[in-house]
């Protein structure tokens, strides 16, 4: 069992649940051998609580072993979890419930760890468009994790936005396996035309073409909404062109630029406008 994990009684819970919620928030789950939602909620619960590394404690407590501890918390039906912080109880649930709302109720209850306010600051950084500062904050993170999906992202992000396409393109090519891998790849289509910009490889065709390697220069060099517009140029003349290439590599810059940036919605609306 993990550390974070105990199984308490009515002798120790007021040390181990009491005493110790006054340093780090507590969750018991009450529960039952007999209680089918329970052994589904019970892995759940502990699933979590080993990725929160130390955030907060599991405390397990069997209903039938343990009736007074029931009595005396109210315990009417199972699973019952009660979050207890400084010794009091600061949020509950019953029943089974998604593993979504799960993790909302931990985080609530749970202060926010170094690593979290570290990646919320190089995000914050992205959306400031401070390439270079969220680049060098994302290569310190990875070094710490390297399989961190969230920051893998940010990086690519950020060296996308300084046209450095080619460790972008190694970086999307070897992404780590998350919920943000499908998001990464993504990004690839920019990154393709970013590269084939750097070698001169681009269609040099028609008027169009030129339209496309320019919108992929100011890209490039960090001006991504002077590059949508261009873009969305393009797609106004030619919904198809390049097979939805514009289409495409649309959405990957409007990934990088972040749906907290105002500009975001503007031209998700007006690619919606002119495509449908």
């Amino acid at each position: 069992m993990a550390a974070n994990i105990i199984d308490v009684t009515e002798s120790d819970f007021e040390y181990e649940v009491m005493a110790y919620s006054q340093n780090t928030p507590v969750v018991v789950d009450f529960w039952a051998t007999w209680c089918r939602p329970c052994k589904t909620l019970g892995p759940m619960l502990e699933s979590v609580v080993r990725e929160a590394e130390g955030a907060f404690r599991l405390a397990r407590v069997d209903v039938d072993a343990n009736p007074t501890l029931a009595l005396r918390f109210s315990v009417r039906s199972i699973p019952t979890v009660k979050a207890f912080s400084g010794a009091q109880v600061v949020s509950e649930f019953v029943g089974l419930i998604p593993e979504e709302r799960l993790r909302e109720f931990i985080t609530k209850i749970t202060p926010p760890s170094p690593l979290t306010l570290a990646v919320e600051k190089a995000q914050s950084l992205l959306l400031m468009h401070q390439w270079g500062a969220a680049e060098k904050m994302f290569r310190e993170l990875i070094g710490q994790y390297p399989e961190h999906g969230v920051c893998s992202l940010g990086l690519v992000k950020a060296l996308l936005a300084q046209n450095k396409s080619r460790e972008s393109l190694d970086l999307l090519r070897n992404f780590p396996p998350s919920k943000q891998y499908h998001q990464a790849q993504q990004l690839m289509p920019y990154a393709e035309a970013a590269l084939e910009a750097l070698n001169g490889t681009l269609p040099d065709e028609n008027v169009l073409d030129a339209a496309f390697r320019n919108a992929i220069r100011l890209a490039g060099r960090g001006n991504l909404e002077a590059a949508l517009d261009g873009l969305l140029d393009i797609l106004r003349q030619d919904r198809a062109y390049r097979n939805g290439r514009a289409r495409v590599v649309i959405l990957a810059l409007l990934d990088i630029m972040g749906d907290e940036n105002e500009s975001t919605h503007q031209y998700r609306s007006e690619l919606a406008s002119v495509l449908f």
